[in-house]
């Protein structure tokens, strides 16, 4: 199907269905362009928790997919395709976090959402990277936390706050490619470019940024910032929504080490136009759950909500 007619079919099957489509800034431009909502794991929480339509439709990774099932049990959740997965949430399973959380019964679980249901289930407040900071600030200093999946989100918090917090050995896939060298050399080809970054990155990376943030918040600092070029230190994918929002600035993906697509997420990238048009047309696959699961992992996605 050519895509000017996937695209018109698609939009005849949303009215049909009532649906709503939610797209994270990782998804290829045609999917982002298409939703209804394009944001961070946190804006399209809040969107999933307040819509109105009857099915949601969800252009993103399994545990974002679930997070929306969570908090709208009785609404169908279809994600084009079930293996769009995570690396954190892969490197985190739910057997091993239970016996996590038992050797430090007297810590505090703050789990980062790139985590599955049942490891949401076993902690206590869910993060996002644009709220950690501010739920972490909220937890009596003498309290020590637990911090999951993600290594070094973990070690920039720890950092930031100069709380007691011990780290799950997580990381992402992507944020863990990029290359210093190849940094240097973009720095060089381009020394009016500013480097941002993602806190998902390395340490070496972040000593080196001149801003640090989100998604979201990379995004509002480039629309708003008077600088005309820079270096973007994460998932490609956010460098359309940087172009079209902005006018008359540059901005460059800081290359991984090998020469490949690595700067691009596997997992994001195996939801197509193709698989959004046929999982709304079949209303498959669906995100399903048991309802014990569902209760028990809302409860720290509700204090994330609450606290951010």
């Amino acid at each position: 199907m050519i895509p000017q007619v996937l695209e018109k079919e698609i939009l005849k099957l949303k009215k049909s269905l009532n649906a709503v489509i939610l797209a994270h800034y990782y998804q290829e431009s045609e999917i982002q362009d298409l939703a209804d909502f394009v944001g961070d794991s946190l804006d399209l929480s809040r969107k999933a928790a307040s819509t109105d339509a009857d099915v949601i439709v969800f252009c993103g990774v399994h545990f974002m997919a679930e997070t929306a099932k969570i908090l709208n049990p009785n609404k169908p959740v279809l994600l084009p395709d079930l293996l769009a997965g995570c690396s954190l949430s892969d490197g985190c399973p739910p057997h091993l976090f239970k016996k996590f959380r038992e050797e430090h019964p007297n810590h505090v679980a703050i789990t980062y959402i790139n985590c599955s249901a049942e490891v949401k289930a076993l902690s206590d407040i869910i993060c996002t990277s644009s709220s950690a900071e501010k739920i972490i600030n909220q937890i009596p200093k003498d309290q020590p936390i637990l911090f999951s999946p993600d290594k070094n989100l973990g070690a920039y918090l720890k950092k930031k706050t100069g709380r007691d917090m011990l780290l799950w050995n997580g990381s992402c896939i992507v944020h863990e490619t990029f290359s210093e060298r190849k940094l240097i050399g973009l720095q060089l080809e381009h020394p009016d470019a500013e480097l941002i970054a993602h806190p998902e990155c390395e340490d070496h990376l972040l000593s080196k940024a001149k801003f640090i943030g989100s998604t979201s918040a990379l995004l509002k600092y480039v629309q708003t910032s008077e600088r005309k070029k820079f270096i973007v230190a994460t998932e490609a994918g956010i460098l359309h929504q940087m172009e079209t929002t902005t006018k008359g600035k540059t901005f460059l993906p800081l290359p991984p080490e090998e020469n490949c697509a690595c700067n691009e997420c596997p997992h994001m990238k195996r939801n197509t136009m193709e698989k959004l048009y046929l999982c709304m047309k079949h209303k498959s696959p669906q995100i399903e759950m048991n309802a014990d699961l569902l209760q028990r992992a809302l409860k720290p996605i509700q204090r994330m909500l609450e606290m951010s």
